[in-house]
Formats: structure tokens, C-alpha cells, sequence
């Protein structure tokens, strides 16, 4: 075991990187309390509202690529930190957009700073984090995100009591009370100069630095964060991974890479059709049924917010001490069951009541600790250093290309079928992802990344 002092260095590094997750799930709230605004000041048409909405995806995919591209040339923590500074100028130039073109601009930015944050963060962070705590360190990212999420809306929510109560003039009454959705980016420049600041004093990933022949440093740094003994045994390991693959594999094609590859694109892209993002916006209208009513917007977002967060924790603590699969055959098995049973509410027509309500926080608290933050900790496992930061890019942009998906054709299946055939829609793509899990994933809790050769890449 490590000794206190190399454990905790261990764990600030991995809360740095995952502050990354927070700005990406504020960057996707702040939206929400924002757009109203910004609709009526611009007089938005219906295609350019979901442009403002939309623009931040486009980036996202932009910023996966720039990630693949420039990650194994400049190292980890390079890439990590221009993401960080690309939230922080996509912060200011919403706050301080002077037309909506810069708005516009300014959010593609942000979504190109959550791209590469999706890809560089939790990759840092499996990368760092010892095998024995990988999963609960992986996820420390999507409690990070769901935090974002809850901190968006309590933020704009502040915003709004303070334009409420403001009748003064001048600079704060036009940034928090006339135009108080700049107000709403502009706190976003907090946990971005934190996350800013965080970045400066965590190293380089060792993995990386011996990747390009830089072994001494990554030997400083394995000292700095294990023992002695753990250390030496990891460089050696790392150095062993390094001379049995390829430098100059083909890696989309290579034939090894197969199978941990399709695991990976396919469990990103089942996450997102279990429905997560669809039934989060369907939501308010859900909680209008059972008497909250539509203009309380507020207390529907905290309620999942905070479900979000309390089972994110349950995944930090259990990741590893049951494994993987465990997490998701449970968790899976909870979001088919609550999905087969929406869907037979609205079927016969009895929405009415709490038991609506109620399935669906089960199955947000069963997302949140299986099939959220167990997709994050595979992905970014399963491959060899060598073609890691390409693959979990290409995994990551399935995942994007998924949330698109989902994006443009929920509305389009929610009008043409109704909501019981949307939901055991999203319950048959989850019970796909449970028997997958089940025949096809294998168990990789334990292991170190170097391992992950017997586990899943097949023998030349």
C-alpha cells in the first residue's frame, strides 16, 4: 500500500483533473437558465435557439479530434491545460459577447474545451490513479460532472433572486439584472481559474513521458507518488508494455485492438440511449403531472441534481471493492426495470400519482452509479498506452455522436409514438447494454493498465 503522503498526492492530482467533469457539466446547465433570456433579447427563431443550444456539441466533436491529434505529442498535461483555458475564455466571451455571433462563437468554444476535457480528463486520471482505487479515482470525473450540472442551476438560480432584488444602475445592475444571463457565464470563470491553478502544480503522466523516451523523469515522478518499491515495479512494467507494442501500429485496423474497441465504442454509445439526457429534459413536464408545477423548474433540477450526486458516490465507493460488472448488471437491471415501468404508466394512462415520480429517481440513482460513471472507467482502461488517447478519443466521439442522436430524434419519437413507446424504446437499448455487460465485458477491477494485455488485448 502507499503511504499516506504518496496517497494523497495521488488523490489531489485526480480531484485536479477531475475538475474538468465540473466545468463540462456546468458548461451544459448554464444554458438552461440562460436561454430564455437570451432568446427574447436577440428575438431568437426557433432554428437559431437551437443553434445557441446545439453549437456546443459541434464543438465538443471538435475538441475530441483536436484531443486525439496533439495529446501524444505534447503529453497529457499540456492538453489538459488548453482545455482549461479554452473554458475560461469561452466563460468571458459569453459573459461579455457584444452580438450574438461572439455568443455563438464563445459557446463553440466552450464545447470545444468539454470535448477535449472528455477525453484528456478521466484518461489523466486512470493514468495516475493506483489499480486497486482506478474506478473510484475515474469516477471522481462524473461526480464532477453531475456536480457542475447541480452548481449551473444553483448559480443561475442566484443570479435571478439577485436581478429580483437589484434596482440600482451601472455596471453590476446591467451584468446581473438587465442582461443578467451574462452574469450566469460569467461565474463559470471561477471553476475555470481553479481549474486553471489546480493544472499548474500536477506533473506529467509517467505513462506518457516513457512513451517518448523520457524515463528518468517518469521514474521522479512514480517517486513522488508511490513508494519506493511500487514505483520501480511500475516503471518496469510500463517500460515491458512499451517494448511488446507496436509504435507503429495500424490501429484502427489492428487486429488486437478489436475487441476492447468495440466494447468501448459500444458501451459509449449505449450510456447515452438508455435515455439519461432525454428523460433529464423530459423531466419537468413528468414532475407537472404528479402537482409540481412547470414554473417550480428550479426544484426539479436540484432533486435530480442531487440524486445525481448522492449515487455518483455510491459508484466512488463500491468500483472497486465490487468491481465493474457487479455495478453494472445492478444498475442496469434497476434502469430496464424502472423504464419497462414508465413506459406501462403512460400506456394505461395512470401518470397521475407519485409512482411515476418515484421510477424515474430510481432510474437516475441506478445510472448514477452504474452505467454514468462505470462507461467513464472502462473506456479509459481497457487500451495500451501506446494507442490509448486515439482510442478513447474514438470511443468519446461515439459517445457524442450518440448524445446527437438522442438529441435530434427523442423529440421526433416523443410526437410520433408517445411517451410509452420512447421509453421501452430506451429500456431495450438498456437491456442490450445489461446482456453485453454481462457476455462481453470482462471484469478489469484490480488490474493495472499494463494488465490489461491478458485481459483484453488478444496475442499477435
Amino acid at each position: 500500500m502507499s503511504s499516506i503522503p504518496q496517497a494523497r498526492r495521488v488523490n489531489y492530482i485526480c480531484i485536479a483533473a477531475a475538475l474538468g467533469g465540473l466545468l463540462f457539466g456546468f458548461d451544459t446547465a448554464v444554458i438552461s437558465g440562460a436561454e430564455s433570456f437570451l432568446k427574447t433579447q436577440f428575438q431568437l427563431s426557433t432554428t437559431m435557439e437551437g443553434w445557441l443550444v446545439s453549437c456546443g456539441l459541434l464543438g465538443c466533436i471538435i475538441g475530441v479530434f483536436a484531443t486525439g491529434a496533439i495529446s501524444d505529442r505534447i503529453g497529457r498535461k499540456k492538453t489538459i491545460l488548453i482545455a482549461a483555458v479554452v473554458f475560461l475564455a469561452s466563460g468571458i466571451g459569453c459573459a461579455f459577447a457584444p452580438s450574438l455571433n461572439v455568443l455563438i462563437v464563445s459557446r463553440l468554444l466552450g464545447g470545444v474545451g468539454v470535448g477535449m476535457a472528455s477525453v484528456i480528463s478521466p484518461m489523466y486520471i486512470a493514468e495516475f490513479a493506483p489499480a486497486a482505487k482506478r474506478g473510484q479515482m475515474v469516477a471522481y470525473y462524473q461526480m464532477a460532472i453531475t456536480v457542475g450540472i447541480l452548481l449551473a442551476y444553483l448559480s443561475n438560480a442566484l443570479v435571478l433572486q439577485v436581478a429580483k432584488q437589484d434596482t440600482g444602475s451601472g455596471a453590476f445592475h446591467w451584468l446581473f439584472s438587465t442582461e443578467a444571463w451574462r452574469a450566469m457565464f460569467l461565474i463559470m470563470c471561477v471553476p475555470s481559474l481553479c481549474f486553471l491553478l489546480a493544472l499548474w502544480t500536477v506533473p506529467e503522466s509517467p505513462r506518457w513521458l516513457v512513451s517518448v523516451n523520457k524515463s528518468h523523469e517518469a521514474a521522479r515522478i512514480l517517486n513522488f507518488i508511490r513508494t519506493p518499491e511500487e514505483a520501480d515495479k511500475e516503471l518496469s512494467d510500463i517500460s515491458k508494455a512499451k517494448k511488446r507494442s507496436s509504435s507503429t501500429s495500424l490501429f484502427p485496423i489492428e487486429k488486437a485492438l478489436r475487441v476492447p474497441l468495440l466494447i468501448g465504442v459500444v458501451l459509449a454509445v449505449l450510456q447515452q440511449f438508455s435515455g439519461i439526457n432525454a428523460i433529464i429534459y423530459y423531466g419537468p413536464r413528468i414532475f407537472e403531472t404528479v402537482g409540481i408545477p412547470s414554473s417550480n423548474a428550479l426544484l426539479f433540477q436540484v432533486i435530480i441534481g442531487a440524486i445525481n450526486v448522492i449515487f455518483t458516490l455510491v459508484a466512488i465507493s463500491y468500483a472497486d471493492k465490487y468491481g465493474r460488472k457487479s455495478l453494472l448488471k445492478y444498475g442496469l437491471t434497476g434502469i430496464v426495470l424502472s423504464l419497462i415501468s414508465c413506459g406501462l404508466l403512460f400506456y394505461t394512462g395512470n401518470t397521475q400519482g407519485y409512482l411515476l415520480l418515484v421510477l424515474i429517481l430510481v432510474y437516475i440513482a441506478c445510472f448514477a452509479f452504474s452505467v454514468g460513471p462505470v462507461t467513464w472507467i472502462i473506456i479509459n482502461e481497457i487500451f495500451p498506452t501506446n494507442v490509448r488517447v486515439k482510442a478513447v478519443s474514438l470511443c468519446t466521439l461515439a459517445l457524442w455522436g450518440a448524445v446527437w442522436m438522442v438529441g435530434q430524434f427523442f423529440p421526433w419519437l416523443l410526437d410520433k409514438a408517445g411517451a410509452a413507446i420512447t421509453f421501452w424504446a430506451f429500456a431495450a437499448f438498456s437491456l442490450i447494454n445489461f446482456i453485453f455487460s454481462l457476455t462481453v465485458v470482462k471484469e478489469t477491477n484490480g488490474k493495472t493498465l499494463e494488465e490489461m494485455d491478458e485481459v483484453y488485448i488478444a496475442p499477435h
